[in-house]
């Protein structure tokens, strides 16, 4: 067996990604697994995942709302770095000997697994989460732990355990997918392609599952200090005097935004200054010293460094290649 690949750490390379897809699993467990990528490349403006869909055997997966999926069996998959299972009803039809068999195979290369929905116990019924945390969702946690006893079951929204990653539904795969993404790109950038779905923010993946599915509401301390932080991109505001704007301590506002976004404020700001800067560089002729000023950045050498750490290219190349588009 190859060593484990971690998944979670910064990297600008694309991410190698197969999502297997099961019959009878739901559209939107299947929508979370794949659009946070999708959304991620349109952000990036480059690959940052790179995927292919995976069946069981060849034959389009066919999902609850009448969905196919075709996709490549999973006994011709090669290799990648991370294997999302998606999976829904009907279970123990789907735990084939050749099914997973292909999941240890997979495992054997070092890739890291994560399972959706009924995802997870399907990694359970192929020994890949013994002596691992994992969760799955609330309707099935309790036959779950009973029937895995070598697997520490967790009521959590989502789970991490090595390079074993499982969701409890829909909405905590989003959570999932979010987490991967800030991992390998920054906070910043993760709640950049979160708020593209409007998306508030996650709880912690710690917070057990709830039945009731109660809404997570926005912040309205972070919103207003988003706005002010928008409203001020070229000339940024001390986090002292955001603060005194909005009637708190810093202390405070650094506290939501860790809750509610995963972040801080300032890299959240940096973060809007630099989205802003490639847009402008992109999609204006301004000179790119004057970009620089327009979000803040009183050197081009601090602009220049900022600019390729957080989209893995400089600015010149990213105007040279939409002038050659």
């Amino acid at each position: 067996m190859k060593s484990a690949k971690n998944i979670l750490q910064p990297e600008h390379r694309a991410l190698k990604t197969g999502v297997l897809v099961l019959d009878e699993c739901n559209t939107l467990s299947f929508a979370a697994a794949v659009d946070p990528m999708r959304a991620a490349n349109r952000l990036a403006d480059r690959p940052a995942f790179d995927w292919d869909y995976v069946t069981a055997t060849g034959t389009p997966a066919h999902l609850t709302s009448g969905l196919a999926v075709p996709g490549i069996p999973l006994a011709r998959f090669e290799d990648c770095d991370l294997l999302i299972v998606v999976a829904g009803f009907q279970l123990a039809r789907h735990a084939t000997p050749s099914l997973l068999a292909g999941l240890r195979r997979i495992a054997a290369t070092g890739a890291a697994l994560a399972g959706i929905d009924g995802g997870p116990w399907l990694l359970a019924e192929a020994d890949l989460l013994d002596q691992h945390s994992a969760t799955t969702h609330w309707e099935d946690l309790d036959n779950f732990s009973n029937r895995f006893p070598d697997v520490t079951v967790l009521r959590d929204r989502f789970a991490i355990s090595g390079n074993r990653l499982t969701s409890g539904g829909a909405m905590p795969a989003i959570e999932m997918m979010l987490h991967i993404i800030s991992a390998r790109h920054g906070a910043g950038f993760a709640a950049r392609v979160s708020g593209l779905f409007l998306y508030d923010g996650a709880p912690a993946p710690t917070k057990p599952q709830s039945r009731t599915g109660a809404p997570h509401r926005h912040n309205a301390l972070t919103a207003k200090a988003n706005a002010l932080m928008e409203a001020a991109l070229d000339e940024p505001l001390p986090l002292t005097q955001i603060a005194d704007t909005l009637g708190t301590s810093p202390r405070t506002l650094q506290q939501q935004f860790r809750l509610r976004l995963n972040t801080t404020p300032q890299d959240h700001y940096l973060q809007l200054r630099l989205a802003e800067a490639r847009r402008l560089v992109a999609d204006t002729d301004m000179s790119l010293m004057d970009v620089a000023l327009a979000t803040g950045f009183t050197s081009q050498s601090s602009f220049a460094r900022a600019f390729r750490t957080a989209h893995g290219l400089s600015a010149r190349d990213l105007r040279q290649e939409q002038t050659l588009h």
